[in-house]
């Protein structure tokens, strides 16, 4: 198993947090979820913040937090989906840790955000066509950091967790 922290990457819908938290528990380390510890941080949700400080201030405190969770104890980290944007934070992930891009379909992707009102970026008149503009955007970013790529639409969660525990830490599930 890799001493370093495991980052997962992808768009939003791809599922970081909720597999994140089942690999976190299935390679027993801790779970941080980086959208989760800006809303901490600032006492505010991250609509609010696109509301008042637009995608630009929210993403300078993404940055903040991916550093701050960069050091510190090994761990699993769920990214927002547009971490990768900034060359820092790219930088960031592929310096401290091991990058795991869940991948998933765009009707995968609509489906599992559809009923998500705390996406801000998806808050317009066609949320397909926006997700497929954003992953277009982002896929090559994605693939840039990553380490491994792991396809979420076909599995579970705990299905998808389990092939990323195993490819990080091959025998660690027990199967």
């Amino acid at each position: 198993m890799t001493n370093r922290s495991i980052f997962l990457v992808g768009p939003m819908g791809a599922g970081k947090s909720t597999i994140g938290k089942l690999l976190a528990a299935e390679l027993k380390l801790p779970f941080a979820d980086s959208d989760k510890v800006l809303e901490d941080r600032t006492g505010a949700d991250i609509p609010w913040i696109f509301d008042v400080e637009g995608e630009a201030g929210f993403r300078r405190r993404e940055s903040e937090v991916l550093r701050d969770l960069c050091t510190g104890p090994t761990r699993v980290v769920a990214t927002g989906g547009g971490i990768v944007l900034s060359p820092e934070n790219r930088r960031q992930l592929r310096k401290n840790g091991l990058v795991i891009y869940l991948q998933a379909s765009v009707d995968q992707l609509l489906e599992r955000t559809s009923k998500n009102a705390n996406r801000p970026l998806l808050q317009v008149a066609d949320p397909r066509s926006r997700i497929i503009e954003l992953v277009e955007e982002r896929d090559p970013l994605y693939r840039e950091v990553s380490d491994i790529v792991v396809d979420t639409d076909y599995c579970t969660p705990r299905q998808a967790a389990l092939m990323v525990a195993e490819r990080v830490a091959p025998g660690a599930t027990g199967q």
